[in-house]
C-alpha cells in the first residue's frame, strides 16, 4: 500500500472545524473568539511505553488519551490533533484497528484529526493535541499556595501493577490482574473533569509518570511542598488486599527503600507507578465543598491525599506518622 493510500484510506475524515483540512501542507484554524490555543505532544513508542504486541484498536485509544488527559490538565475543551506514526510496515488489518480506536475515542471528545505523518520505520506513534481554553482560565502547574488541599481522581497503582504482571515482576491471579488492566491499555482522560476545575483548581497535573514525580512539579513551580498522608491514597481493591498481604505498613524512611521485594514493589506501583492518567490538583480548603459536588456530578471519585505546605520537597508520611521512603519517585526515560 502506497502512503497516500494509507493515509486516505485509514486517517482521513472530515473536519468541519477547520478552515482546511488534511490535504493540503499544513491545516488551516481558526480558535474562537476570547480563547487560548493550548498545544501539547506525547510520543509512545514500542517497547517503551506499550508492549510490541499491544492491541492496536487499545493503542489507538491510548495514543489519543494520553495527549486528551494533558490537555484535561490544562482545563482546555479538546479539538483538534495531527498523527505521526512510524511503522515497520503497512499492515492493514493493524491499521484497521488502529484507526477505530483512535477514532472512537476522537469522537467521544469533538476531535478532528488535521493532519500528521507517516513513515517506515520502527513502531512510534506521536500526536499532538490542540484544544481552547477562555483567555486567563488555563490550569497550570505554578499556583498551588500553602494550605491548599491535594486531591486525587480516581484510582492510582492500577496500570503500574498491571504492567508489573504482564513483565512477570510479580505473580497475580486471573481474578486479581482483571480489574487493573484496563488502566494500562484504556485509560480514561478526565477532560471534564479539567474543565469543571477552572476557578476552582489553584494548580493541575496529570500523573503519568507516577504520583510523586508528577505532583513534585507541582511544588517545583509553585515553590512549596507537600505532605501526604499513605492511608488515604485511593487504590483498587486488588492493590490494597495486596499492600495489607506483604507487610502491615510500608517502609518508614531508611527501610527497605526501592528494593525489589513484592512490598517495596506494590508501594511503588501506588506511588511511583506511571500512566495513571489521572489528574493530581489542590485546591483552597473553602473549596472542599465545590469539589465534592463535582465528584458526586461526575460520579468520579475525587479523593483528598495531603495538604500543601510552605516549606519544599514531599513528605509521605504512614499511618502511625512516620515518614514513608520508597526510594524513588516515579517514571524517568533517562534513569
Amino acid at each position: 500500500m502506497l502512503e497516500f493510500d494509507l493515509i486516505r484510506r485509514y486517517f482521513t475524515r472530515a473536519a468541519p472545524g477547520t478552515l482546511l483540512g488534511i490535504g493540503d501542507d499544513a491545516a488551516l484554524l481558526r480558535v474562537s473568539t476570547g480563547m487560548e490555543l493550548a498545544v501539547s505532544t506525547d510520543m509512545l513508542v514500542s517497547g517503551t511505553h506499550f508492549l510490541p504486541d499491544a492491541d492496536p484498536f487499545l493503542l489507538g485509544h491510548k495514543t489519543l488519551a494520553v495527549n486528551l488527559s494533558d490537555l484535561a490538565a490544562m482545563g482546555a475543551q479538546p479539538r483538534w490533533a495531527t498523527l505521526a506514526l512510524s511503522l515497520p510496515q503497512a499492515d492493514e488489518p493493524w491499521l484497521h484497528k488502529f484507526s477505530e480506536g483512535f477514532f472512537a475515542l476522537a469522537e467521544q471528545h469533538g476531535v478532528e484529526l488535521i493532519g500528521g505523518d507517516t513513515t517506515r520505520g520502527s513502531l512510534n506513534l506521536c500526536v499532538t493535541i490542540m484544544g481552547e481554553v477562555p483567555e486567563g482560565m488555563a490550569l497550570r502547574r505554578s499556583g498551588a499556595q500553602a494550605g491548599d488541599d491535594i486531591w486525587v481522581s480516581g484510582k492510582l497503582g492500577d496500570a503500574a501493577l498491571a504492567l508489573a504482571h504482564l513483565q512477570g515482576r510479580v505473580k497475580l491471579s486471573s481474578a486479581d490482574i482483571a480489574p487493573c488492566v484496563p488502566a494500562l491499555h484504556q485509560p480514561v482522560p478526565r477532560v471534564d473533569l479539567g474543565l469543571a476545575l477552572r476557578g476552582v483548581a489553584h494548580s493541575v497535573i496529570d500523573i503519568s509518570d507516577g504520583l510523586l514525580a508528577d505532583l513534585g512539579h507541582i511544588l517545583e513551580c509553585s515553590k512549596v511542598g507537600a505532605e501526604i498522608l499513605f492511608d488515604t491514597l485511593p487504590v483498587s481493591e486488588t492493590l490494597s488486599t495486596l499492600s495489607r498481604a506483604v507487610a502491615p505498613s510500608p517502609p518508614a524512611c531508611g527501610k527497605g527503600a526501592g528494593g525489589d521485594d513484592s512490598g517495596s514493589l506494590i508501594w511503588r506501583c501506588m506511588l511511583a507507578g506511571g500512566d495513571d492518567y489521572e489528574l493530581c490538583f489542590t485546591a483552597p480548603v473553602a473549596h472542599r465543598g465545590t469539589v465534592e459536588d463535582i465528584s458526586r456530578r461526575m460520579n468520579l471519585p475525587l479523593t483528598r491525599i495531603g495538604a500543601i505546605v510552605a516549606d519544599s520537597g514531599c513528605i509521605v508520611r504512614a499511618g502511625d506518622g512516620s515518614v514513608i521512603n520508597i526510594g524513588v519517585s516515579g517514571y524517568d526515560h533517562f534513569r
